[in-house]
């Protein structure tokens, strides 16, 4: 696929898959940003795309991230489980990934997937736009790729997987570049400046551990669960 073909298949997928019936939902306080549609389930072979692992990286995200087995890890907006698959096999041969998803139809996408590949270590939760669904204090680590600006509740949702994290608990959080060229061929509001992110998720009780920008179009933070929440839940 050509540069020019590549660019254009990732902007039509972002206007053809969106979640049709969804309201706009209230802007962020701290931001002013309205959250991006929710990508559709129907869109579920373009994240399986070739070129993303080109694109993505997930095999350095995931190295980044220096996951061990036993490690427990949720995949928020798991979808067909691009990722949470390649989490899973990063845990072994004791650890355990939940792929968190609000639509019933990506985690069958998401189960199928799981079971052509083998894999068993694997747990699917249907959350909700406010709710992740997963035990206080039951996980590790957290992935979140290109999701969170989709988040509907985004305060309650970051308010519920703080909750969710071990204490010193670690989110890495990828997001397509709102400044530059290198996110242009991305919808506005399914990009994120640098400076938003860290509007909305410093008062949420996350400190920000570092930023890396290796990946060709987006930014990867990483986050750490702290005692300090100012934002209300």
């Amino acid at each position: 696929m050509t540069p020019f073909r590549l660019l254009l298949s990732v902007a039509l997928s972002m206007f053809v898959f969106s979640q049709p019936g969804v309201a706009e939902n209230e802007a962020h306080p701290a931001t002013n940003r309205v959250p991006a549609h929710v990508m559709s389930y129907r869109g579920a072979n373009w994240l399986e795309r070739d070129d993303r692992y080109l694109l993505e990286q997930p095999d350095r995200v995931i190295a980044t991230m220096q996951l061990k087995s036993g490690d427990v890890v949720a995949d928020i907006g798991s979808g067909s489980g691009y990722f949470t698959r390649r989490l899973a096999k990063a845990v072994l041969p004791s650890g355990t990934v939940y792929g968190v998803d609000i639509q019933p139809e990506m985690n069958a996408i998401l189960a199928e997937n799981c079971k052509q590949e083998g894999i068993t270590n694997v747990e699917i939760i249907l959350s909700e736009e406010a709710d992740p669904k997963l035990a206080a204090e039951s996980v590790d680590w957290m992935l979140l790729v290109d999701v969170y600006h989709e988040f509907q509740q985004p305060i309650p949702m970051l308010a519920k997987m703080r909750e969710a994290l071990k204490p010193g608990g670690k989110v890495a959080l990828l997001e397509y570049r709102l400044h530059g060229d290198t996110g242009a061929h991305i919808k506005l509001d399914h990009r994120m400046s640098v400076e938003q992110v860290l509007a909305e998720w410093e008062p949420a009780g996350f400190r920000l551990v570092t930023r890396h920008e290796f990946l060709p179009t987006q930014h990867m933070f990483i986050f750490e669960k702290t005692d300090l929440v100012t934002a209300a839940p």
